[in-house]
């Protein structure tokens, strides 16, 4: 009766130290007796206590915030950029065996990385092409983790501080481009302006009735107001004031 006890005892011990249940999101790194074994799970899986020891790898996607990073652009700017990178193990022995800690060597990398790409860029590219910054930043991530079996999704810049000085200094070129597009289209508009009051004035040239029915409809006009007063002129005598252009003799043979 004690044998079997003991037996029992034995075999639940070996049980509750052999059995490991990985979740779907997870894989089991296994070494046996210092050697490493190919990636076990998800689900139920059996070890050999004392004999085999299992490290847990998360598959799911890993979000890595980037402090933000002092950087010198290539036109000598100072600037401060911060970013995010999504990230995941898709080779879980390779991310064991490879690195010491993966999370921690792909943080320094990220940072180096982005120091490295944001000073290589002018600061009108980092601002307006954060997308082609993006792109080049994980581009490199991702061949320089490759080996670590992890694979880079994506790198976002989230934030980009400039100094106060050039803040000022971007505001005042803003200013002066808005007042130089109202300047020209001022101009623009004074010369559609021009030109259609010279196409006017040669209509009314070769039709005086058309002149005549424009003083109408600007005595009209006036009439409207009741603190205006109307003094009506005919329009044969305003033609008279007007200087004549003086007509040159012909030569009848």
């Amino acid at each position: 009766m004690y044998a079997i006890s003991a037996i029992m005892g034995v075999v639940v011990v070996f049980l509750v130290l052999a059995i490991r249940i990985m979740n779907e999101y997870e894989r089991a790194v296994v070494f046996r007796l210092g050697r490493v074994l190919h990636s076990k799970g998800p689900g139920l899986i059996i070890l050999i206590p004392v004999i085999d020891r299992m490290i847990r790898v998360s598959m799911r996607v890993i979000t890595l915030d980037v402090p933000s990073q002092d950087v010198i652009t290539r036109d000598n700017v100072s600037v401060q950029v911060s970013a995010v990178v999504y990230f995941k193990v898709v080779e879980p022995t390779k991310s064991i065996i490879e690195v010491e800690d993966f999370l921690f060597a792909t943080s320094q990398l990220a940072q180096t990385t982005l120091r490295s790409v944001c000073g290589g860029a002018e600061l009108d590219e980092l601002l307006a092409h954060r997308e082609k910054m993006n792109m080049r930043i994980q581009d490199l991530l991702d061949k320089q983790t490759a080996p670590w079996g992890i694979k880079v999704n994506s790198v976002e810049l989230k934030h980009i501080d400039l100094p106060q000085e050039m803040k000022r200094a971007m505001a005042k070129q803003a200013e002066a481009e808005r007042e130089r597009r109202a300047k020209v289209i001022n101009a623009e508009g004074e010369y559609q302006a021009a030109a259609k009051l010279s196409e006017a004035a040669g209509i009314i040239s070769r039709n005086p009735q058309a002149l005549q029915l424009r003083y109408l409809q600007t005595m009209q006009e006036i009439s409207t107001n009741a603190e205006a007063t109307l003094i009506p002129i005919p329009l044969d005598i305003v033609s008279k004031l007007m200087p004549q252009k003086d007509v040159e003799p012909t030569d009848d043979n």
